[in-house]
């Protein structure tokens, strides 16, 4: 029997599968957890328990949340309900306005942003424009195309077969035209044409609902000829055949990633004129137009400007090459072929010049990567080590400051990495909530997110001076036993910290909580609990020369940093591990927290290799970080 130490000195490979407990030969086994909850890693290899959850406002029901950032000093966060935007700056409402898109609608929203403009699509919606004028008055508007001479440079196509002729009974005023085939429906209305190259507005359809061959319309350039011809067009985005389905900036042009009907197609605007996509001639600065062709369906899902036009569809990845791109010199080449969902707009982020996406799988988060070496992109699944924690993603997106990306899923839980690429640090955790996330934004140095609570969708912000969630906190220069203000958590049962001590669950009564004495200050909300569970000892780490060892734990040394609390299990069921602060008193209560170590014995012999040896588990709002956890074991081979 040997007795040996061994050293957990990091966590920073994060939460790993189940079923990597036979790999104890990995370096990510030794760095990583069996169960991390509730806790952010830091790139340091220590853990620390996440920052509570601050109430902001009571959103009008579900969403999705939007950065908007004018300047470093204007930042402003966007939430998107049924029919409707709230606005918020430094966490309070600003502004309110009325949008098209209904609560349907917002799983398939794309945007991006250029100044104080914002420009949102739905491929059932028409385009639109968000301007903000000053923080309080915001407004949305249709995009509205380049004009001259009257003609609206907006994208074209042929819907129709390519052999139908369409017949204009004269070449100026009001005309009747003639197709060879039904084509016309009743939201032809307004619809711009081209007939050799020549534009009409279809000002009338017979109706009815079903299609027909003739329309009216009025001529806004003098035509060629009254004969038959097989040259004509129509708006590529319309009533008939639907709107954009993504939206990017690149190069100082508009970009347009693929339609309702039209939904393998890209278009980009001429250079500097955004709104202008007129082909010309094919000059440099002209709009440009193709198709992404190739043996399996692509359907634009996102289009992303990175270190090349970055194109996302449902079957792979592509990369657009040109510098600049002109319509001479542009290439159109696949990198991978994963593909994105088609249910949702999960939008791609960038992450230290990488891309991170989720692929329509939903178990993984892909890293879209240019490597020089190959001159290509790869996209590794940074969650290779860690599915069980990724259910079919519906919202991402990254704190810079903090240097975590979070990835709402599905389900409800908030999966968090933390990432340092030159570190080499790319570490899972899961976040869990009394209730359901729905959405994050990382809006300049805080994190949002909508939660679903009972009682209807929350507004909250990560904050460090908390440890609940839904929390508000209060000062008062006398000490009181009511406090107000609670009313989104009425009936429900939440945790107070009154003068930094612990006071007993109080159940919010008319908006407010009533403690035992009376106190200064007050911190309150809804408790949520850590986890904190090592893998089993790995065989390589405690030298023992087959599965089936025993191991009998005889200490472990815990060293904390700004701690309050330690809740352990080491076998026997959980225990309270009390601090000793300040000589020999033992604080109760932690207004000041403890650093240092703390060495608890344990006992018993364990003879089953795939539990751990000991689990930190604690709702206690106190602040807690665990920096490396030292153990003395004894072997029996």
């Amino acid at each position: 029997m040997a007795r040996i130490r061994v050293h957990k000195t990091s966590f920073s490979a994060g939460e790993l599968s189940p079923r990597l407990l036979g790999r104890g030969d990995l370096r990510a086994y030794e760095n990583g957890a069996s169960k991390l909850r509730n806790v952010f890693i830091h790139p340091s290899g220590g853990l620390s328990r996440r920052s509570g959850l601050r109430y902001v406002d009571t959103a009008r029901g579900a969403g999705r949340l939007l950065s908007f950032e004018f300047n470093t000093e204007q930042v402003y966060l966007l939430v998107f309900t049924d029919r409707h935007c709230d606005v918020y700056r430094g966490g309070v409402a600003v502004a309110d306005f009325i949008t098209p898109w209904t609560a349907a609608h917002l799983s398939q929203i794309n945007w991006t942003q250029s100044a104080d403009t914002l420009l949102v699509v739905h491929p059932e919606v028409p385009p639109k424009k968000i301007n903000r004028t000053n923080e309080f008055d915001w407004h949305v508007a249709d995009w509205v195309f380049h004009e001259k001479d009257e003609r609206i440079q907006a994208p074209h196509y042929k819907f129709a077969g390519g052999d139908v002729t369409l017949d204009p009974s004269g070449v100026s005023g009001t005309i009747t035209l003639t197709a060879s085939k039904a084509v016309f429906y009743d939201a032809h209305v307004g619809v711009r044409l081209r007939l050799q190259d020549k534009e009409v507005q279809v000002t009338a359809v017979p109706g009815g609902g079903e299609p027909y061959a003739s329309a009216t319309a009025d001529v806004k350039e003098t035509l060629a000829s009254a004969e038959p011809t097989i040259d004509w067009t129509e708006s590529a985005f319309s009533p008939v055949h639907g709107w954009p389905v993504a939206v990017t900036f690149h190069q100082d042009r508009l970009v347009i990633g693929g339609s309702r009907d039209l939904p393998n197609r890209l278009w980009l605007s001429k250079s500097a004129d955004l709104f202008n996509f007129d082909l010309g001639e094919g000059l440099d600065d002209d709009g440009i137009e193709f198709a992404i062709l190739s043996d399996q369906v692509n359907a634009v899902r996102a289009v992303f400007s990175g270190r090349h036009l970055q194109v996302f569809t449902s079957g792979a990845e592509w990369m657009v090459t040109g510098d600049p791109l002109t319509p001479i010199n542009i290439q159109l080449n696949r990198q991978t072929r994963i593909g994105l969902a088609v249910e949702r707009t999960v939008p791609p982020r960038d992450v230290d010049g990488a891309t991170l996406f989720v692929p329509r799988t939903g178990t993984q988060l892909r890293e879209f990567l240019y490597t020089d070496v190959e001159q290509a992109y790869q996209a590794g699944d940074l969650a290779m080590l860690s599915q069980h924690l990724i259910d079919s993603p519906v919202d991402i997106d990254f704190d810079q400051t903090a240097r975590l990306c979070h990835v709402v899923m599905a389900n409800g839980s908030m999966a968090t990495l933390t990432i340092y690429r030159a570190e080499q640090v790319s570490a899972w955790t899961l976040q869990e909530t009394v209730g359901s996330f729905r959405a994050v934004a990382a809006i300049g140095d805080n994190t949002y997110v909508l939660v679903e609570r009972e009682g209807g969708f929350f507004i909250e912000v990560f904050d460090e001076a908390l440890n609940v969630d839904s929390g508000l906190v209060g000062t008062s220069e006398l000490p009181k036993a009511i406090w107000s203000g609670l009313n989104h958590l009425e009936g429900q049962t939440v945790k107070v910290l009154a003068d930094g001590a612990v006071h007993a669950d109080v159940v919010v009564e008319g908006g407010a909580v009533t403690l035992d004495q009376p106190a200064n200050s007050i911190q309150s909300g809804i408790g949520y609990t850590h986890i904190i569970e090592p893998l089993p000892p790995g065989l390589q780490n405690v030298g023992a020369g087959s599965q089936g060892s025993k191991i009998r734990p005889v200490s472990f040394t815990f060293r904390l940093q700004q701690t309050g609390s330690l809740h352990l299990d080491t076998g026997r069921g959980f225990v309270e591990i009390p601090f000793k602060r300040f000589g020999d008193s033992i604080l109760d209560c932690p207004a000041s927290t403890f650093s240092g170590d703390k060495t608890v014995r344990a006992f018993g012999w364990r003879s089953d290799g795939t539990k751990p040896l000991w689990r930190i588990e604690q709702d206690a709002p106190f602040p807690f970080t665990l920096l490396s956890v030292s153990a003395e074991i004894s072997i029996n081979a």
